[in-house]
């Protein structure tokens, strides 16, 4: 088992994690254990592209890169979150 840590935060977003956590019937650390497992990492989204692009028989280049990047960012857009 780890060795337990704290992260400082605003009470408004400790509030928040609390009533997710409570809805979800699970605490706030294995909540946020799930977020962290959930969310890929740069290196990892980059890495999935690469693979993607190999299945689909398409050369991963600068420029399919960029339309990638280009296209989720209006995907973010259109859910509401951060376009870039």
């Amino acid at each position: 088992m780890s060795k337990p840590t704290s992260i400082k935060t605003s009470e408004e977003v400790r509030n928040r994690l609390r009533v997710l956590a409570d809805e979800r019937g699970t605490t706030i650390t294995e909540l946020l254990e799930e977020l962290a497992a959930r969310e890929l990492t740069e290196a990892e989204r980059e890495q999935r592209a690469v693979e993607a692009a190999r299945e689909l028989g398409i050369e991963y280049t600068e420029q399919v890169r960029q339309v990638g990047q280009d296209a989720w960012a209006k995907v973010r857009a259109h859910q509401g979150g951060a376009a870039a």
